[in-house]
């Protein structure tokens, strides 16, 4: 692959051969529309921390992150559960709120000092956000906390002063075969990744991993703040959506161990894709679909990122193992369908549709089946087409 970003980029540093993906010293996307950068300094992001996702059954929710993923109870009430991952200390990870609309009230981060709610104030107060702050925060277990709807359309929260809880790690007791042990990242759908790439490169963000063509068009970009793959991604199509949520086990088995508890369950439908391993991050995933059609990653081994000079890796977008390692094909689903993000009042955003090519469009082709591999024009191998070919499916 020909590195689509040289001019305002660096040079490959590293290449293998032409179908592998490009090492670059950083930065391999710009934008010639960027959001203004702010004079005053961004908030010190530690790491992703929660999501408020608003179900529309609560009960049916409930029982789909309790007693099928094992996600600890810290509190509830009529409207609202907190849970917990088993190695998290602070209060919860994942907020469920009953409501009328399946959609994602708020991305959590929470931040390195209580000085730097007042820099997110000013930092989005000046991009002309519109701000919330509550001293006694805006749900259970956490103190002073912003909320603002940033300029792409999302819900953002930051905040430092939280209610410790008990880290059940040393829990053998209760923790079982596929048990989450952290939240890992969140995954958005923007119309403009490059935009939304520069926009989050001012927080502080470095990217780690995306996806390109030799035209140059960016498909998605992992970009993180914790030494690890991504604390977020930015996946391009209509938005402002949330793809998904992830948490991470220890092993691939304890992925496994989820599988086969859902076909005992009976439960096999909540599979959309997966098990499978991401030639992306490296890491061993399964997405899952709760009641409401909110995505849930399950995630495990991808790689330290915390050396300065941590090198970006660009795929090109027609590498078949660049989604899974394995070349299995992507679900059409998971490119289309994402969740809703609310304002501050608890109102739907508008979508925008993506006017660049879709990475399903370039990949899978204008049937929605087909197969394409960049410089492979060979038909599939007979035992292949029925994973692509529509009419050569059982």
């Amino acid at each position: 692959m020909t590195n689509p970003i040289t001019a305002d980029g660096p040079e490959p540093v590293v290449t293998a051969d032409a179908s592998e993906p490009v090492v670059t010293a950083d930065r391999p996307i710009t934008t010639s529309n960027p959001i203004p950068t702010p004079t005053a300094p961004p908030p010190d992001i530690l790491r992703c921390a929660s999501m408020e996702l608003v179900v529309t059954d609560l009960a049916a929710s409930r029982a789909f992150y309790v007693d099928v993923l094992d996600l600890v109870v810290t509190e509830e009430d009529d409207q609202t559960v907190y849970l917990r991952s088993f190695e998290e200390f602070i209060h919860h990870n994942l907020v469920l709120r009953q409501g009328p609309i399946a959609a994602v009230a708020a991305i959590s981060y929470r931040v390195r000092t209580p000085e730097d709610l007042d820099k997110a104030v000013a930092f989005y107060g000046e991009l002309g956000c519109r701000v919330e702050r509550r001293p006694d925060g805006f749900v259970r277990g956490v103190g002073d906390t912003v909320r603002v709807t940033d300029p792409l359309g999302f819900p953002y929260e930051f905040f430092h002063d939280v209610e410790h809880v008990e880290r059940l790690a040393w829990r053998y007791d209760l923790i079982t075969p596929g048990a989450l042990v952290r939240i890992d990242h969140f995954n958005q759908v923007t119309p403009d990744v490059p935009r939304a790439v520069r926009h989050l490169e001012d927080l502080g963000f470095r990217v780690t991993e995306d996806i390109q063509d030799d035209q140059g068009t960016v498909y998605a970009a992992w970009m993180r703040r914790k030494p690890t793959v991504h604390d977020t991604a930015m996946t391009g199509g209509d938005g402002p959506r949330m793809h998904h949520v992830a948490f991470a086990t220890h092993e691939k088995h304890n992925i496994l161990a989820i599988c086969d508890k859902l076909g005992a369950l009976r439960r096999s439908d909540c599979i959309e894709r997966g098990p499978g391993r991401h030639g992306v991050s490296n890491a061993f995933y399964l997405y899952l679909r709760d009641p409401d059609g909110h995505r849930i990653e399950i995630y495990t081994q991808d790689y330290w990122t915390g050396d300065p000079d941590n090198p970006v890796v660009t795929w090109d977008v027609h590498d078949n193992q660049r989604r899974d390692w394995w070349g299995n094909p992507v679900v059409p689903s998971w490119y289309t369908e994402a969740s809703l993000v609310l304002d501050l009042d608890g109102n739907p955003m508008p979508v925008t549709a993506r006017t660049e090519e879709s990475e399903m469009a370039a990949t899978i082709g204008a049937d929605g089946f087909s197969y394409t591999r960049k410089g492979d024009d060979e038909e599939l191998p007979s035992w292949k087409q029925g994973e692509y070919k529509l009419g050569h499916q059982l």
